[in-house]
């Protein structure tokens, strides 16, 4: 990494100035120069220049640099949040494409400063990623490269299993549930041997098919965190422990940065458009700046692009408050030629981006401000792949089923929402999990992985309850196979002789 060149420094400057003119507030950005080498790397790691070692991030880079090699992609920008917000500029590009660039990440720098929904994100993340990578290394050299990697393969596989929401509401009080981990524990002690993977299950006895005098269940109401779960009551060695915390608050840092990802590059797109047409662009640079733009918000029919939906969405706020487009008297009038030349002139534009910009997130930003004119201009359609001709075909124009497919794509980013729902699943200390089924199965495949990598940390079987094919069943993962059964069913014991 280098200083910018005189010129790119001169122009920096100048963009930062017009971003504080216009009125965006952000923490002190720090551009450095790199290779097209050092940002791929970077952009392996997130974004930073260091993480812990594994092997998934050599994966990502060779990836990404393999797509630039053969032209497939290029990374024009990476912004950091942090504060200071580090931004890289790639060696090599235009000027045009650097001043581009730099006016984008005084977008996102705002972005991050204001919006509430990353409030609570650690701002000190470059130093904390290095302390994760220390550590882990230390790790390493105790207990042995394969053991540790083996173990953050499943931890990684399931740093999804988060409450995105945990951050912005208060739960519960700490001292009860520190109380409930220590009973959980010393029950847990009194009826289960040693930790070993698997092997914590005592042969069924006659007090199990009686059923033993006191009835453990937690926790006391389902938790979607079930990485603090599993920190909490998983017979865990210290480094394990530690190394899921980790994970754990780097899944909470990028959180924030999934729940607003249209948002946040549709903020940053309006903003360098706005300096680039109005401010920045020489007559020379023009046609190749409307082409390199033109690439980075294009939108293919099957496809979603977060630059140009975001874009759109907040210019369309921005002419519809400034015309008076809102309110009682809009919504209430049925005249189609009144609605089409509906101009207040009230300038209220410019106020209300800076207002959605910082309360909502994705989900609630489409909720409410998508609107079915909207869809129709931008050709935002459900669509199909004709099973005779191979073509792309619109599925539906009705506004919405679209609506709702982007919303339920947004949502919790398209993955499935899993709680713990018992610790001590018919009192056999193993595991239930359930499935918050909205109308789409899980995927068998994914689930079973899935089950197998909490198993590996809980140490005892792990069950899902879902619904698979219109009825609601419990999976369940024992360390060898996978069985299932409708609920309600008993469990069968393939031992005896019983269908799995």
């Amino acid at each position: 990494m280098r200083q910018l060149p005189e010129e790119i420094d001169t122009a920096r400057k100048h963009i930062e100035k017009l971003a504080k003119d216009y009125g965006l507030d952000f923490y002190p950005v720090s551009f450095e120069m790199v290779t097209y080498n050092q940002i791929n790397a970077f952009a392996a790691y997130g974004g930073f220049p260091t993480r812990y070692p594994h092997w998934s991030f050599g994966m990502q880079y060779e990836q990404l640099a393999k797509s630039y090699e053969y032209g497939l992609s290029k990374i024009y920008e990476m912004v950091v949040n942090t504060d200071p917000v580090y931004a890289y500029l790639m060696e090599g590009n235009m000027h045009v494409d650097q001043k581009m660039v730099m006016a984008h990440v005084f977008g996102h720098a705002d972005f991050f400063k204001n919006n509430k929904w990353f409030e609570p994100t650690n701002r000190k993340m470059m130093d904390v990623m290095a302390n994760h990578a220390t550590r882990i290394r230390e790790y390493n050299d105790q207990f042995g490269q394969d053991v540790v990697e083996a173990f953050i393969d499943k931890i990684m596989s399931i740093d999804n299993l988060i409450d995105r929401y945990s951050p912005y509401v208060k739960r519960e009080n700490r001292e009860e549930k520190k109380q409930e981990i220590e009973r959980v524990k010393k029950y847990h002690e009194s009826k289960f041997h040693d930790s070993d993977y698997l092997s914590t299950m005592r042969p069924e006895t006659a007090s199990d098919k009686q059923g033993d005098a006191e009835v453990l269940k937690y926790p006391s109401r389902p938790e979607k965190d079930v990485l603090e779960f599993l920190i909490n009551y998983a017979p865990l060695e210290p480094w394990q422990v530690d190394i899921i915390s980790m994970v754990r608050s780097e899944s909470y840092y990028f959180a924030p940065q999934g729940m607003t990802k249209i948002m946040n590059e549709g903020w940053a797109s309006y903003w360098h458009t706005t300096m680039m047409t109005k401010n920045l662009l020489d007559d020379s640079e023009l046609v190749c700046y409307a082409d390199h733009h033109a690439g980075a918000v294009s939108m293919h029919p099957m496809g979603f692009n977060p630059y140009k939906i975001g874009l759109e969405l907040f210019r369309e706020i921005e002419d519809r408050w400034n015309k008076g487009q809102f309110g009682k008297d809009w919504n209430d009038c049925n005249d189609v030629d009144q609605k089409k030349n509906w101009d207040k002139k009230l300038g209220l534009g410019r106020q209300k981006i800076f207002e959605v910009r910082r309360d909502y997130n994705d989900v609630t930003f489409i909720d409410e401000f998508l609107t079915e004119d909207f869809c129709v201009r931008n050709k935002m359609f459900v669509y199909r792949q004709d099973e005779k001709t191979g073509k792309l075909i619109v599925d539906t124009r009705e506004f919405q089923k679209t609506k709702k497919q982007l919303l339920f794509q947004l949502t919790n980013w398209g993955q499935p929402i899993i709680c713990v729902e018992n610790g001590n699943h018919e009192n056999k200390g193993e595991l239930l999990l359930s499935h918050l089924h909205e109308g789409v199965d899980m995927q068998p495949d994914y689930m079973k992985e899935t089950m197998k990598a909490i198993a590996y940390v809980w140490g005892r079987p792990v069950n899902m309850r879902t619904i698979m094919d219109e009825e609601e069943q419990i999976f369940r993962w024992d360390g060898k196979e996978h069985t299932s059964r409708k609920t309600g069913e008993a469990a069968v014991n393939p031992e005896d002789g019983g269908e799995k």
